[in-house]
């Protein structure tokens, strides 16, 4: 199975009217305040995400996932992290995610 594959599996669909086109993806840790902060964000303005809750899948699934991560984004890893077609940001900063969403 293909680590995209692997993503689409795990991922939640949460449902907004906003956002559809940026394809939104986080991923989180189901106990991270942060987690909840981003989520609560796009939840605010009514945007359409998915979620995948990191620690809540299996553990060599998590593996992959993270190192498709790691490699494509040249990135640290650190919750939240958010993926859309406008780019990615590490960790919780609403100001980003502002940024992210204008473009």
């Amino acid at each position: 199975m293909s680590v995209e594959d692997l993503i689409d599996n795990y991922a939640n669909e949460v449902d907004g009217e906003n956002g559809a086109d940026e394809n939104i993806l986080v991923f989180s840790l189901s106990t991270c305040m942060w987690c909840k902060k981003c989520k609560s964000f796009l939840n605010d303005r009514n945007l359409k995400y998915r979620f995948i809750d990191v620690d809540k899948i299996d553990l060599k699934d998590k593996s992959s996932i993270l190192n498709h991560l790691r490699s494509k984004y040249e990135s640290r890893i650190s919750y939240p992290f958010l993926v859309c077609e406008s780019g990615h940001v590490v960790g919780y900063n609403p100001n980003q995610y502002e940024e992210l969403f204008k473009k």
